[in-house]
């Protein structure tokens, strides 16, 4: 489902100060269909440039990583799109469309991928009251809270049932007991399949849901279980 192999990333090329330092170095791992990994380390080792690889926001500067069984550096730019709406992804800024209601928000995946809309109606109100949310579907996301806001962008990701699934801090904002909703979700989401990759800092969820992980520290893949 993903793989590094010697994978480095820098995000400026060489200027007349000389090249910029690398963000992350010689990773080398891979994730198999259905697996759940934590994704740890301190503030700054790299978290979410790890994930911004595996969501094809950015390309490794040098190494092999492949995703989606796809080499993504021998891949054509058009192609990208298409493997794109195969991942999910929980941003740690939420990333709502402001002029979209929630349902909407959550519904936009189901209606790039051409679903019915009758079936899309059906399956973001399930998804949103799932959440929580079901008195909040035409809500703005100006009118949410944070943790409403987070949780509209927890549904979006997972309402097209992608391959892979990463999330970036995505209990953040979320009291105890949507937490645990969510890790309920993303088990399953697992069991039936898809690869789930959640980045946090949140020790006591993770001590409750124990699971392997990848663990970053400046950079470098210092653990992998």
């Amino acid at each position: 489902m993903v793989r590094f192999e010697g994978v480095g990333l820098r995000y400026e090329m060489a200027s007349k100060a000389g090249a910029s330092p690398e963000v992350l170095h010689d990773l080398n791992f891979s994730l198999s269909e259905g697996v759940f990994r934590w994704l740890l380390g301190p503030s700054g080792a790299g978290k979410t440039s790890l994930l911004r690889l595996m969501y094809l926001a950015v390309a490794p500067t040098r190494g092999r990583l492949l995703v989606l069984g796809t080499d993504v550096s021998r891949a054509p730019r058009r192609s990208l799109p298409r493997m794109r709406r195969r991942i999910g992804v929980v941003f740690q800024d939420f990333r709502l469309l402001p002029h979209l209601s929630a349902f909407d928000n959550v519904a936009l995946p189901l209606r790039i991928a051409g679903r019915p809309e009758g079936q899309v109606r059906a399956d973001v109100t399930e998804m949103l009251r799932w959440v929580g949310l079901a008195k909040r579907l035409m809500a703005f996301p100006s009118e949410l809270s944070g943790g409403e806001q987070q949780r509209v962008a927890i549904a979006r990701a997972v309402i097209a049932r992608p391959s892979l699934l990463l999330a970036d801090e995505p209990t953040g904002n979320l009291d105890d007991t949507q937490a645990e909703r969510l890790m309920q979700l993303l088990s399953e989401m697992s069991r039936l399949g898809t690869t789930v990759v959640v980045a946090t800092h949140n020790e006591r969820l993770v001590a409750r849901h124990p699971a392997p992980a990848l663990l970053l520290d400046n950079g470098r893949l210092v653990g992998h279980q």
